[in-house]
């Protein structure tokens, strides 16, 4: 089975993901690979990179082989993508089992760490990073509660962002 690449940075957003997202084919994308993260059946191989990976390929700020939203945010998403990497002690370009990532995730990150992990991250303010985050700390790695209605709508009204 060829591995599932995922950025350093997407292995804690699979958590968070309510949704929202750039555009409509990145959203489907995205929504794929967390319905094969969130299903605790399923075991698979992930290679982390420090680059775009299978979802960036559906994002509208894709370039050739950086994310061209804005001048740094190449610079961002890969400063990201190492802070999470060495936050899990993991390596990059390495491939590991989904369950050992969601394990790792589990022990050694705490909500509050994304302030740091995710700093800048324009959907972090959001709340449902931390949220998912939480979820995955309590055992809940398919995300089975509900959301509060308010951020349902807030998610349904904001879905997608253009920056």
């Amino acid at each position: 089975m060829k591995p599932l690449r995922l950025r350093g940075h997407h292995l804690l957003c699979v958590h968070g993901f309510r949704g929202m997202g750039y555009s409509p084919s990145f959203v489907k994308k995205m929504w794929e690979v967390v319905t094969k993260i969130r299903d605790e059946e399923q075991d698979f191989p992930i290679q982390v990179v420090v680059a775009l990976d299978d979802t960036c390929m559906t994002c509208p700020h894709h370039g050739e082989t950086a994310c061209q939203a804005d001048p740094n945010s190449n610079e961002h998403v890969i400063s990201m993508d190492q802070k999470v990497i060495r936050h899990l002690g993991i390596e990059e370009n390495e491939i590991y089992l989904k369950s050992e990532l969601v394990r790792l995730t589990a022990q050694k990150v705490r909500p509050d760490d994304l302030d740091y992990l995710c700093a800048n991250c324009s959907w972090l303010p959001y709340g449902v990073c931390k949220e998912g985050i939480a979820n995955v700390q309590n055992g809940n790695v398919a995300q089975k509660a509900k959301l509060s209605t308010g951020r349902k709508s807030f998610s349904q009204q904001y879905r997608f962002q253009n920056s």
